[in-house]
């Protein structure tokens, strides 16, 4: 397969993920890569050295861009539009594209793209697994997984890319070619990154507008597309109403295909609930239209088991209270959304690196599941103004703090929630960490 980045000269921003498997493509496609990264070599040691032996440069440090002409800047999603290489790049005329763009050149597979603000990993985990269990060959790719430049050098053959997108990544993308495309939902989040809500939904709906010809968009009941969808494309709508062509209710997905009514089964599994039936309907469809039966899809549900700090049950103390991590939840609706999700009455921690303005938005929810909330990080002297006159509060500093705190109040039947509605950054080096040290000093002073 030829492309039109085949040996170019190409500067890649970035020594991550992204950026590493940016550069072994272009390498392995016979170009020149110079590779610039901020940080320390030290850090990306191992990366180096692999873009190194394959024949690309890489500098670290920060700096000046090289005054080099190139024909490509591939930018890692790390870098927002206004960082100072980026408006270089942009000052030269210098075309720019992603990571998925590149890889999506060169993919000879099927791609099923999932975008949305909350539970894209966790879509794209179940959709990937299910092609899999039903002798499909698929990998989870994107944002979560396997960079698609990586998934392009390492397993060419597959049938299916399941590839989870970003707005990060779209702010650079525009031939990215989906088969099936999926908005699972439209909720405030990065504003700390985009200008407003009207930027970051009109990247989100950007994936649609290069929906290959035959191809299937799937889109939220409530959520104007603004007339992206392009012609001789299939465009479902999923929801919880009965005028959707995909509906979730009583424990079921139901839709037609070609005519014939399909009906998959949901009791017993983790998406059956209000909250998650939603995104199971959207991921039902996208099977559907994949070529999956209804049976091969409830295997899929049965066998489907949750990412890792996702409303994941960490254990019930033998006083009878739950504990569940959900530090995944980086923005006050998809906190909003656990809350709806776990048993009530909720000890809720919360707090961290706030990435929006309203804290409003969450308040009436708060007095209806949360007997007090726990609060940490940068953010808990605002969300303490803001909650203390709707729910109870407490300043806890740290998160072991706040859980020794919330262990010390709870009685039998609540659940001891994190999920902070914030990033991590502030005092984690992850939410991934966040969760761990969640779960620890849980094992530490809950009696499990």
């Amino acid at each position: 397969m030829t492309c039109k980045y085949d040996r170019v000269n190409a500067l890649v921003l970035g020594a991550g993920v992204s950026g590493e498997s940016a550069a072994l493509l272009l390498l392995a496609r016979g170009g020149r890569v110079q590779l610039l990264d901020e940080g320390e070599e030290a850090k990306n040691a191992a990366a180096a050295q692999r873009v190194r032996q394959a024949g690309g440069r890489i500098t670290f440090g920060g700096g000046a861009l090289p005054q080099e002409a190139f024909d490509v800047c591939v930018v890692s999603p790390a870098f927002a539009m206004q960082h100072p290489w980026v408006a270089a790049c942009r000052a030269r005329g210098l075309p720019m594209i992603s990571e998925l763009e590149l890889g999506g050149c060169y993919w000879r597979g099927k791609i099923l793209a999932v975008t949305g603000s909350k539970g894209k990993s966790s879509v794209v985990k179940f959709c990937a697994d299910t092609l899999e269990l039903a002798g499909i060959a698929a990998s989870p790719a994107g944002n979560y997984g396997i960079p698609l430049c990586q998934l392009v050098l390492e397993k060419p053959d597959l049938a299916w890319a399941v590839t989870e997108v970003s707005s990060f990544q779209m702010e650079h993308t525009s031939t990215f070619c989906p088969d099936i495309a999926i908005l699972l939902n439209l909720q405030a989040d990065h504003l700390d990154r985009h200008a407003d809500m009207a930027e970051y939904k009109a990247l989100k709906l950007k994936l649609f507008t290069t929906l290959r010809h035959g191809g299937c968009a799937l889109l939220p009941s409530q959520v104007d597309d603004e007339g992206c969808v392009p012609e001789g494309v299939t465009r479902w709508r999923f929801g919880a109403d009965a005028g959707c062509d995909w509906e979730y209710a009583h424990h079921a997905v139901t839709g037609m295909l070609d005519g014939r009514p399909c009906k998959i089964g949901m009791a017993g599994t983790w998406f059956d609930n209000d909250i998650l039936g939603l995104a199971a309907a959207a991921a039902a469809a996208a099977l559907r239209y994949a070529g999956l039966s209804d049976v091969q899809i409830e295997h899929g549900l049965a066998a489907f088991r949750p990412l890792a700090h996702r409303v994941q049950r960490v254990g019930v103390s033998r006083q009878g209270v739950c504990f569940v991590d959900d530090s995944k939840a980086t923005s006050l609706a998809a906190t909003a959304a656990a809350l709806q999700m776990v048993r009530k009455p909720v000890r809720l921690i919360a707090g961290g690196l706030l990435k929006e303005n309203d804290l409003e938005s969450i308040k009436e929810l708060l007095t209806q599941t949360t007997k007090k909330v726990y609060l940490i990080g940068r953010c808990s002297g605002q969300m303490f103004q803001a909650w203390v006159a709707a729910v109870p509060c407490e300043e806890c500093g740290t998160l072991e703090q706040a859980v020794t705190a919330a262990v010390r109040d709870a009685q039998a039947g609540e659940t001891v929630l994190l999920s902070p509605g914030t990033a991590s950054f502030d005092q984690f080096t992850s939410y991934r960490e966040r969760g761990e040290r969640f779960t620890a000093q849980v094992r530490a002073v809950a009696d499990l």
